[in-house]
C-alpha cells in the first residue's frame, strides 16, 4: 500500500496535530518504511543520508510508543556521537511531543552534570544521550536502565570513526536484553556492519538511497589550488558575492578554522555576521553559534568536523570544504548541510596536490567525478612557499606508500629521477613550483604557484577596482 499521509501510520492526535504544526504534509521514503516496522517491534537498520527525514522516522514511533509520562527511569536511549547531534535530536523530541507529557533530556558533556544530574532525578522517559557523558552518569549510579525497552543509534559511521565502540559495548552490557533495536547510518562499511550484527536482532535493512549517496539537491564543484594561500584568496573571492547568503566553511583542524575565521573576520565579513566553532570552543559559545547561524543573524560559520552533522538549517546556500576531510565519508555529511528542505545548495571544494588523492576516494565512494572548474580570473594565485611545497612532496610519498606497500619513498632520495616513482614525484614538483606559463593563463593553472603579476590588466589589478575600498 502505498503511503500519502501521516494519518495512515495511525499516530496517536497529539503527534498528528505536531506534525501539522510543523508543516510536513507527506512522509519521505525513510519514513515511509522505517515508521511501520518500528510500531510493529522490529529491529531496523536504516542507511539513509542526511537531510531524509530519518530523525522523525525513528521518533514519530517511539514517541508512540512510550506515550505518555510513566515512572521515574528512562525508557528509551537514543545514542549520538556529537554534543550538536544530540542538542538536535533533543530539539525535534521537543516540537514533535509538544502536546504530549513526555520528559525528555539530553546528555553530552562540556558542560557540568549538576543540571542533568537534578533533572533525571526528578524523572525521565526518553534520554538522547553520547556515549561518554551516559556511562558517566551511570556509573555515579544517576541513570537506572533496567526499564529501557528501544535504544536507537543514529550515525553509526560517525560514531566508529570517533572511537566510540568500546562505550556503545559497555552500554550494552548495562541495558536490558530485551528490547527494540534501530540502528541509522549514511554509509555501511564493515565497522558499522560488524556492529549491526553485535548490536541487532534479525534486523530489516532500509536504504533509501545509495550508499553514501549525496543530496540530489546540491551542486557540487571543485577549484584545483596550489597553495594555502591561494585558498584563502578564493575564498576571499567568493564570500564576497551576493549569493552566498549563509555559508558554513569546514576546515581540518581548529587552526585552520581559526584562521580563515579572523581572515574573514578583518577583510571580507562584517565581524558580529560570522562565528568559528571547533572542539577548544565552549559549549555555550558553540550553542549560541549555533543559534545565531538558524536564525540568519549571522553569514559565515567557521567550523570543523565536530558540526559536520550537527547543524540542520534549511536556507544554507553554500558549504565551502576549505580543506578535503581525510574520512571521506565526512564529505557526503559536510555537504549534506545544504540543499535541505528542498531547496537548493551549492556545495564548493578547495583541492591541493596532496589533497587530490582523498578527492579520488571520496569520488570512488560517492560513485561519481566531482566537476572541476577553473580558477576565476580575479582570484590571486600565490607562490607557494618551500615549506609548504615539501610538506605536500612528503604526503605523496606517503600516500604513494599507501597504494604500494614497497615504496621506499621519493622525497630523500637524490637518484631516483628515472625511476617510476621519481617521475610521479618530479611531476608533482613541476606542478607545485614556479610557472610563468601557467599563472599567464586566463583560467588559471590547475596546480600553477606563480602569483599573477599586478599591472594592467592583472588579477589582482581588476579585483582591487572591482572591490573599491573594500580592501
Amino acid at each position: 500500500m502505498e503511503i500519502t499521509s501521516f494519518e495512515q501510520f495511525e499516530l496517536n492526535r497529539q503527534l498528528l496535530n505536531a506534525i501539522a504544526d510543523l508543516g510536513y504534509t507527506e512522509p519521505t521514503p525513510i519514513q515511509q518504511k522505517t515508521i511501520p516496522l518500528s510500531l510493529g517491534n522490529h529491529d531496523v537498520l536504516g542507511i539513509a543520508q542526511t537531510g531524509t527525514g530519518k530523525t522523525a522516522a525513528y521518533l514519530l514511533p517511539l514517541l508512540m510508543k512510550i506515550k505518555y509520562a510513566q515512572g521515574s527511569n528512562p525508557r528509551a536511549l537514543i545514542l549520538a556521537p556529537t554534543r550538536e547531534l544530540v542538542m538536535q535530536i533533543n530539539e525535534a523530541v521537543s516540537q514533535l511531543g509538544k502536546y504530549t507529557d513526555l520528559r525528555h533530556l539530553a546528555l553530552y558533556g562540556g558542560l557540568g552534570p549538576k543540571t542533568q544530574i537534578e533533572t533525571l532525578q526528578k524523572g525521565v522517559d526518553l534520554l538522547v544521550a553520547t556515549p561518554g557523558r551516559f556511562m558517566d552518569l551511570y556509573r555515579m549510579g544517576e541513570i537506572v536502565t533496567k526499564d529501557i525497552r528501544t535504544m536507537i543509534l543514529d550515525e553509526a559511521d560517525k560514531m566508529m570513526d570517533m572511537g566510540f565502540m568500546p562505550q556503545i559495548r559497555s552500554i550494552l552490557e548495562v541495558i536490558p536484553n530485551k528490547r527494540q533495536n534501530l540502528l541509522f547510518s549514511a554509509t555501511f562499511g564493515g565497522r558499522v556492519e560488524r556492529l549491526s550484527g553485535e548490536f541487532l536482532e534479525a534486523p530489516i535493512k532500509i536504504e533509501v538511497t545509495p550508499q553514501a549517496s549525496t543530496a540530489e539537491m546540491v551542486s557540487q564543484v571543485l577549484y584545483e589550488v596550489p597553495n594555502f594561500r591561494t585558498k584563502i584568496n578564493l575564498l576571499d573571492y567568493l564570500i564576497s558575492k551576493d549569493a552566498f547568503q549563509r555559508v558554513i566553511i569546514f576546515a581540518r583542524s581548529k587552526a585552520t578554522a581559526e584562521n580563515i575565521y579572523k581572515f574573514l573576520a578583518r577583510k571580507v565579513v562584517e565581524s558580529e555576521k560570522i562565528r568559528v566553532i571547533h572542539a577548544n570552543k565552549g559549549q555555550n559559545t558553540r550553542i549560541n553559534a549555533m543559534d545565531a547561524f538558524k536564525e540568519g543573524n549571522i553569514q559565515v560559520l567557521v567550523a570543523t568536523d565536530v558540526a559536520a552533522r550537527g547543524i540542520d538549517v534549511a536556507e544554507v546556500s553554500h558549504v565551502i570544504n576549505f580543506d578535503v576531510p581525510l574520512i571521506y565519508e565526512d564529505y557526503v555529511h559536510r555537504i549534506g548541510r545544504t540543499g535541505r528542505a528542498n531547496k537548493m545548495g551549492e556545495a564548493i571544494t578547495f583541492m591541493t596536490i596532496a589533497e587530490d588523492y582523498h578527492v579520488q576516494k571520496i569520488e570512488k565512494i560517492i560513485r561519481m567525478t566531482i566537476p572541476r572548474q577553473p580558477l576565476p580570473e580575479l582570484v590571486e594565485v600565490t607562490e607557494t612557499p618551500f615549506d609548504e611545497q615539501q610538506d605536500m612532496l612528503r604526503q605523496i610519498d606517503e600516500q604513494r606508500r599507501k597504494e604500494d606497500p614497497t615504496f621506499l619513498g621519493a622525497f630523500h632520495e637524490k637518484k631516483v629521477k628515472n625511476t617510476p616513482a621519481g617521475k610521479d614525484r618530479l611531476k608533482a614538483k613541476a606542478k607545485l613550483g614556479s610557472s610563468k606559463k601557467a599563472a599567464s593563463q586566463a583560467a588559471g593553472p590547475r596546480f600553477g604557484s606563480s602569483a599573477r603579476k599586478s599591472g594592467g590588466t592583472s588579477g589582482s589589478a581588476k579585483r582591487t577596482g572591482t572591490r573599491g575600498g573594500r580592501r
